[in-house]
């Protein structure tokens, strides 16, 4: 019966794939995406060791190292992770360059004076200027996706259609292409220019902040009710799957209010009081996203133990580890599941099924109402589920990775087929 499941979504899913990859566009994504997943899963593992949830860990560290300790392993995890446009743009544009047949250092060159000109800039107490590093981090990625695609499709345009600046064939390469690039470099900066000043006369101020807002603003009047605990997990996966950071975005509007639910469940508990509230930050931590968001921890294991694909495998043995520490943007940009038409859909469903799977045992009495102590979100799954809701939450946390794993399985097995295929071609 699985087996035949399984063929019934490769028959009806791998045609819209297929049609998908096909696609120039979303193929120059993809292979932005891939070109940087080395130095991603590097600065994700960076990003553990500044975070991992052992017992006087932090103490002996700042002993050790003083209090700034944790900048030497986030610093590697800035520097990759929170500046991950500049890498993806470049992989991006040059994937669409060579698909359009025109020159790739120029694409680049001009996609990034687009994405420059259309994100802020500001000045800090001394009047230096600077571009936020929130601009070229994940939270940046959807701008300078479109920014991108159009700049490069744009550039083709004038290309093929010859308008441009014509230097002789005795005028080396690197000169002519720098002249080509004259007349669409001008147009293109005209265009992000003048969106920029469009944007600048509304409420939103820049195009970056449209983004944000219109995604935030609906989310304003979000309390802890199961409702809108599972609208705003799929909205978070959803955005994920096509390249935008959803914690990122949306955890700056909900972390207050869960924290705050979090700390009103901490004194219930202290006081010996029932607890008030299910949904809170230790809830969505550590029964929504085990693995990371989407509950991946599941797509980790298959990935590890159970690929077929050499890719999938090696992969996995690299995103294996922080998943287990609920890092998972080794998966998110190196399968990837951005913007892959297989995965996408349990990524961003699973928020919905874990989140209403969760709520049901909590409400029910099966397990605890988390209790209120922030652990760290790196905690991994069992541990955690101990530490909130004790040895229910543990047995919960069992139960949901084989859950996750069941979750994933038609859809990784169809994928990893795919995925064969390419190791062997």
């Amino acid at each position: 019966m699985l087996n035949k499941f399984i063929d019934w979504l490769q028959k009806y899913l791998n045609p819209f794939a297929d049609k998908l990859n096909s696609n120039i566009y979303l193929s120059a994504v993809r292979d932005g995406f891939f070109g940087a997943t080395s130095i991603l899963i590097i600065g994700s593992i960076f990003l553990l060791f500044a975070n991992l949830p052992i017992p006087g860990y932090t103490e002996f560290m700042t002993r050790l190292f003083g209090s700034g300790w944790s900048t030497f392993f986030s610093v590697p995890y800035d520097m990759t992770m929170n500046i991950m446009v500049i890498y993806v743009v470049v992989g991006m544009a040059k994937s669409m360059a060579r698909s359009l047949d025109v020159d790739d250092i120029q694409s680049i060159i001009l996609s990034f004076v687009a994405i420059f000109i259309l994100n802020p800039v500001i000045l800090d107490k001394s009047k230096a200027e600077g571009i936020p590093v929130a601009a070229i981090g994940p939270s940046g990625i959807f701008l300078s996706i479109v920014a991108t695609l159009l700049t490069v499709k744009l550039f083709s345009i004038f290309i093929k259609k010859g308008w441009r600046i014509q230097m002789p064939s005795s005028v080396p390469d690197m000169v002519s292409n720098s002249f080509t690039a004259l007349l669409p470099g001008a147009v293109i900066m005209i265009i992000a220019v003048s969106i920029r000043m469009l944007f600048a006369l509304t409420q939103f101020g820049t195009f970056q902040g449209f983004v944000l807002k219109l995604i935030q603003t609906p989310l304003l009047k979000i309390g802890s009710s199961y409702g809108a605990t599972i609208v705003v997990e799929f909205l978070e996966a959803l955005i994920f799957t096509f390249g935008l950071h959803g914690p990122s975005i949306i955890n700056s509007v909900m972390q207050p209010i869960w924290l705050t639910l979090t700390a009103q469940n901490q004194a219930a508990f202290q006081a010996g009081k029932s607890l008030p509230h299910i949904m809170n930050l230790q809830f969505d931590a550590n029964y929504i996203k085990l693995g990371g968001t989407g509950t991946t921890i599941g797509l980790a294991i298959l990935c590890t133990y159970f690929a077929h694909s050499k890719q999938l495998r090696t992969l996995g043995k690299l995103a294996f580890a922080p998943s287990i520490f609920n890092i998972n943007e080794p998966l998110i940009f190196g399968l990837p599941i951005v913007l892959n038409p297989i995965l996408m859909i349990p990524f961003a469903l699973s928020p919905i099924v874990f989140a209403s799977l969760s709520w049901a045992v909590t409400a029910v009495g099966w397990v605890p109402i988390a209790n209120g102590t922030n652990i760290p979100f790196t905690t991994p799954p069992i541990i955690a589920g101990f530490l909130i809701s004790g040895w229910q939450g543990a047995v919960w946390n069992i139960v949901e990775i084989f859950l996750s794993i069941a979750w994933y399985y038609p859809f990784f097995r169809i994928f990893d087929r795919d995925t064969q295929k390419l190791d062997t071609d």
